[in-house]
């Protein structure tokens, strides 16, 4: 899918002796879902690069000639998380205490190693296993097991990430 731009072109605003920040804002306003913004500055508008990325704004510049910059901010797509129902502040989990990279086990290799992980280790602590597809099969048998998860794919898509907090079928539960 091709992402559509509204261009903006700051440098008449900026030759005027106007600023054009206002502008810039009402323009990142008016944006469509996925929609980014085409900028086009006579400078590269370096602080404006951290008000965008807070607000979910990638950015790639190109100089053009003359020293001129077009700069296309891009939204972020936020990455569909998956929790479980009993999962209670995940934010808050301690780091992890295993490190698992089971992407190139195949099925049911990385649920085995996930599980037996899982019961060596005492209540509350946390795994984290990189898997090379979605663990459909896993997430009911840790819950079932009263072991919290959160999972999601990484940005590209390639590899599936979760995070298990051991519940009481850990071991000294």
């Amino acid at each position: 899918m091709t992402m559509e731009f509204k261009e903006l072109d700051v440098r008449p605003i900026l030759r005027d002796g106007g600023e054009p920040f206002e502008e810039i804002m009402k323009a990142v306003a008016g944006l469509q879902e996925g929609q980014g913004l085409r900028l086009l500055a006579p400078f590269r508008p370096q602080p404006l690069f951290r008000v965008m990325d807070s607000k979910g704004f990638d950015h790639d510049v190109v100089e053009l000639e003359g020293g001129h910059f077009e700069v296309r901010f891009t939204p972020r797509m936020e990455e569909a998380v998956a929790v479980s129902e009993n999962a209670i502040s995940p934010a808050l989990w301690p780091e992890p205490a295993v490190q698992l990279d089971l992407s190139d086990l195949p099925p049911p290799e990385p649920m085995q190693q996930i599980l037996a992980a899982a019961e060596g280790l005492e209540a509350g602590k946390v795994i984290f296993a990189v898997l090379s597809r979605e663990p459909i099969f896993l997430f009911p048998e840790l819950t079932r097991r009263g072991h919290q998860w959160v999972g999601n794919y990484d940005q590209g898509g390639t590899a599936y990430r979760i995070m298990i907090r051991v519940g009481s079928g850990g071991r000294n539960a």
